[in-house]
């Protein structure tokens, strides 16, 4: 049995909440395959007959599957739950405790996965994450082209057993949180260096970077308070043959009434409503890019489509 997910902090908890309801149920030895949306989207990620999907789009071959992404709400018959709730990881944990199988020892933890991934954060949890263990932990987890596997797989194992106050005192764990605090100090210069206000919609060019800069994402807003929505750009591969896009309502300044993930799901790509990405075609992609930054400019409702 493979659990099947992504490397965010509501993926990681998504697989915490499953390995602790299908062990107990089943007797089983799950392993957990780490992939990313749009791998699904595109047919790429070797997804097989039984797997557990969780926090990622559906697969026919899937035996169980939890989201909660509006771009990804199903129009098929499946196994499992769904809802545009907070966290994937918050679905689960409804899904089973209803049944018995998981109780409140996750409350806190699963209550945290709502709070990150739905970036229910004031100020001061942005400016100095740090001084929230939940926050900073989040921060640790980072896709390098699944070089951090094993780092991934260590963090399921610990949010299982052990306080978080435990857990970020881990040799590894302590390493990435001041790693973390190291590049968001250096994300802030990036930013300033690299962004361009466009109406209300900040925009981030990062494809001049070979090591593209990483750092806490809702920095954005803190640095430009001013915008109501915000667009990093970044190379995907060395080749330059593939772009990402990213995309995001601010979290203080609660101006935006596009729905990112319904905006870029007709680019191949999703999200919820307040955050999205899409990968784009280098050749080609700036036709594409210009129409959804004239887009979210406009900051008008999607029409139907």
């Amino acid at each position: 049995m493979r659990i099947v997910t992504r490397s965010d902090f509501d993926g990681v908890v998504c697989a915490v909440l499953l390995f602790e309801a299908l062990e107990k149920d089943h007797d089983l030895n799950p392993v957990i395959f780490w992939t990313e949306p749009g791998e699904v989207q595109a047919g790429t990620a070797d997804i097989k007959e039984g797997d557990i999907l969780a926090n990622l789009p559906w697969h026919k071959d899937c035996a169980l599957w939890f989201d909660h992404h509006i771009s990804n709400k199903p129009e098929q018959a499946f196994e499992g739950a769904f809802d545009v709730a907070p966290s994937a990881a918050g679905v689960i944990y409804k899904y089973y405790k209803h049944q018995g199988k998981l109780d409140n020892r996750f409350d806190d933890l699963v209550e945290n996965a709502d709070m990150i991934d739905s970036a229910d954060l004031n100020m001061d949890q942005v400016m100095a994450p740090e001084k929230y263990p939940w926050v900073i932990l989040s921060m640790t987890l980072k896709n390098r082209n699944y070089e951090d596997i094993p780092y991934w797989n260590h963090l399921v194992s610990l949010l299982r057993t052990q306080s978080v106050d435990n857990i970020l005192k881990d040799p590894e764990v302590a390493f990435r949180r001041q790693t973390a605090i190291d590049e968001n100090t250096n994300f802030i210069h990036h930013l300033k260096d690299h962004t361009k206000i466009h109406g209300k919609v900040s925009v981030t060019d990062f494809s001049a970077f070979e090591v593209v800069p990483v750092g806490n994402r809702f920095l954005i807003y803190s640095l430009f308070p001013e915008t109501v929505s915000s667009m990093k750009i970044r190379y995907k591969d060395k080749e330059k043959t593939k772009v990402l896009l990213s995309v995001g309502r601010s979290i203080f300044n609660q101006g935006c009434r596009v729905n990112i993930g319904e905006l870029l799901s007709r680019y191949g790509g999703g999200g919820h409503a307040g955050a999205g990405g899409c990968t784009l075609d280098a050749n080609g992609s700036a036709g594409k890019i210009q129409e959804i930054l004239d887009i979210m400019k406009a900051n008008q409702p999607l029409s139907a489509k």
